[in-house]
């Protein structure tokens, strides 16, 4: 399927925005999809990519209205955990300084950990927002997501603080996105591959709709 009909139909659906992974073995979204994404988003388009020199050029050249940055590797299925902060934080810093620089707002994917969490404090003034990982939210029993909330809760405050925009992302379907709807400071959702597969049963359209009535009904009064 073209992923700028698909986007399209998201939008008139009630999506805010739109997310693209562009990975370096390019074995799903490809350049021109990107770019051809670029032109048609209403909303925002968000580009999650590695921060390698080749993926940096294309952002820089297709300018997506924010980039996400996120750890890659050729043997995962999909993203697995969130980026090394502890490890990685100076080129982190580097890569979203450029992109910055070329007008380009900055996400980071990083793991609720406190070890983590602790090191957005040297990306302040380089990045925007950063992106929670929600996966071992959405694999763990009922026990097991509360005390991943509270973690997600934290961590919400905590780059709230630090003057970070706060959003959450993977694994999220209709059955489980409204408590992380419901974290203080949320204010954006990166979901795709529950929404793609539910759409092949009923359709873009009702898909989107579907998960907006979920986050709608998870978000707290305003």
């Amino acid at each position: 399927p073209d992923p700028v009909e698909a986007a399209r139909l998201a939008e008139a659906a009630g999506a805010s925005g739109i997310t693209a992974h562009l990975r370096g073995d390019l074995r799903h979204v490809q350049v021109e999809d990107v770019e051809g994404l670029r032109r048609a988003v209403r909303g925002k388009l968000n580009l999650e990519m590695a921060a390698t020199p080749e993926m940096l050029e294309i952002a820089e050249r297709v300018a997506p209205h924010q980039v996400t940055l996120v750890p890659e590797s050729p043997e995962e299925l999909t993203t697995e955990g969130g980026l090394d902060l502890v490890g990685q934080v100076e080129s982190v810093r580097a890569a979203a300084e450029r992109l910055a620089a070329a007008g380009i707002a900055v996400s980071v994917f990083v793991d609720p950990a406190p070890e983590q969490l602790a090191r957005l404090a040297d990306l302040a003034g380089a990045v925007s927002g950063f992106e929670i990982n929600t996966d071992a939210y959405t694999r763990g029993g009922e026990l097991d997501r509360e005390l991943h909330l509270a973690g997600m809760r934290a961590a919400a405050e905590q780059g709230h603080e630090l003057g970070l925009r706060v959003y959450a992302g993977h694994g999220l379907t209709t059955g489980n996105v409204g408590p992380v709807a419901a974290l203080p400071w949320m204010e954006e959702l990166n979901i795709g591959h529950f929404l793609v597969a539910r759409a092949v049963l009923v359709g873009m359209t009702e898909a989107v709709r579907e998960m907006l009535a979920a986050i709608a009904a998870g978000e707290p009064q305003r």
